[in-house]
């Protein structure tokens, strides 16, 4: 009995080490069919690439064309960071991604109003005596 038990271990740790095997092959796959966006991509479409500092949080949204002609249009958009300087604090620690156009306002969000001590007191109330301490 305990051979057969233990037959039965190894051909479940076997299933489990192929499952596993399997996830990665599939994650690995799907890796290579995801792919950055290319500059020529985004030329084509129109859009140009934002780009900000990850230091200073300074940012810009530059043309496509002014890349395509540096770096070529195959070139992919997230690399365009590292060819970048910032010029707010010059830290090459730059990040860029398209620029695709705004949706607006989603929604609506207000600032909190600020609440002063007076605030809840109607317009007419008369105003609070001052007086002096000594």
């Amino acid at each position: 009995m305990i051979g057969q038990c233990g037959a039965g271990l190894d051909a479940g740790l076997d299933a489990g080490l192929n499952m596993g095997r399997m996830k990665r092959d599939h994650l690995a796959e799907e890796e290579r069919r995801r792919r950055a966006t290319v500059l020529g991509e985004l030329w084509q479409e129109r859009v140009d690439i934002f780009c900000w500092c990850n230091r200073c949080a300074h940012n810009s949204v530059l043309p496509v064309e002014l890349f395509i002609a540096q770096l070529g249009p195959d070139f992919p958009v997230p690399d365009v960071g590292a060819h970048l300087r910032c010029s707010g604090c010059g830290s090459k620690d730059i990040a860029a991604r398209p620029a695709w156009p705004s949706l607006g306002q989603v929604a609506r969000h207000q600032a909190p109003q600020k609440r002063t001590p007076d605030a809840d007191k109607p317009a007419d109330a008369p105003a609070p005596a001052v007086t002096a301490t000594d």
